[in-house]
């Protein structure tokens, strides 16, 4: 079973920071894609920025210039840093880790997607 779990989200005034931590946790081998989305009250789950596990990266226009994604591989972690937040930027951020192989008791598996909670940010105009 893997699990992801973020950190790193509350109240912050236009203009400020925040930095999104996400670890993946258990029996995983590699990690393909790991990335960030966010959802707004009454909005679709939209992409923020991904990371390939060489580095890669790709941001939705909104978040250009302000936002970074980075990932330690070998920690299974992803991180966001989020500069000149906007109330616009105020969501439920979730973090995802795509194409995830890894071997359990039961045998291996590869390719599997998985999702954590989610942490809220929310910038105060």
């Amino acid at each position: 079973q893997v699990q992801l779990v973020e950190s790193g989200g509350g109240l912050v005034q236009a203009g400020g920071s925040l930095r999104l931590s996400c670890a993946a946790s258990g029996s995983i081998s590699r990690i393909n894609a790991m990335g960030w989305y966010r959802q707004a009250p009454g909005k679709q789950r939209e992409l923020v920025a991904t990371i390939t596990s060489g580095g890669s990266t790709n941001y939705a226009d909104s978040v250009k210039g302000r936002f970074t994604i980075s990932r330690d591989n070998a920690e299974n972690t992803v991180y966001l840093q989020m500069n000149s937040l906007k109330p616009e930027d105020t969501a439920a951020y979730y973090c995802n880790a795509g194409g995830v192989s890894g071997a359990t008791a039961g045998g291996t598996y590869y390719g599997m997607d998985y999702w954590g909670k989610g942490t809220l940010v929310t910038v105060s105009s």
